[in-house]
């Protein structure tokens, strides 16, 4: 492996760990030549799932684009980074676990929603404004209703 700092190309590993769930190997590894200290992950690799996009366009699946969304609407909130990492997870179980080749994205975002609704009604109704297009404030009160009667 690649040293990060000095591009070496030889590495030990000086420990190794089962992470999400075993679905990875965290290795922890330092450089032979400057001595420096890395991580590195190793991953099954998954089927693609194609998300079927609302414009009919298809593109394969990316956990990472549900981490950026959820971390844009837990901007200034007391989220943390564990949290947030644990939504990502668990909608891309939900995906993965599915057995479908094809998600619409619109199921995505409904997954997302139920996990933020879990950890945050704030960061939940930012998402679900980008989601869900409100088109004006009654749309948006709307919204907001049905998430105070769910809390009763």
């Amino acid at each position: 492996m690649r040293c990060l700092y000095c591009g070496y190309e030889d590495s030990k590993v000086i420990d190794s760990r089962s992470a999400e769930e075993g679905r990875t190997i965290r290795r922890r590894r330092e450089c032979f030549n400057c001595g420096r200290r890395f991580t590195t992950y190793e991953t099954i690799e998954d089927t693609p799932v194609l998300v079927v996009k609302t414009n009919g366009a298809r593109q394969a699946f990316d956990a990472q684009k549900i981490k950026n969304g959820i971390i844009k609407s837990c901007e200034k909130r007391p989220v943390s980074m564990n949290s947030i990492d644990e939504m990502v997870l668990a909608v891309t179980k939900e995906v993965y676990n599915s057995m479908e080749q094809e998600i619409s994205s619109k199921a995505i975002g409904e997954l997302v929603m139920t996990e933020l609704k879990k950890y945050d009604e704030v960061a939940y109704v930012r998402y679900a404004s980008v989601y869900r297009s409100f088109k004006d404030i009654s749309s948006f009160l709307e919204e907001l209703q049905t998430l105070m009667d769910s809390k009763k």
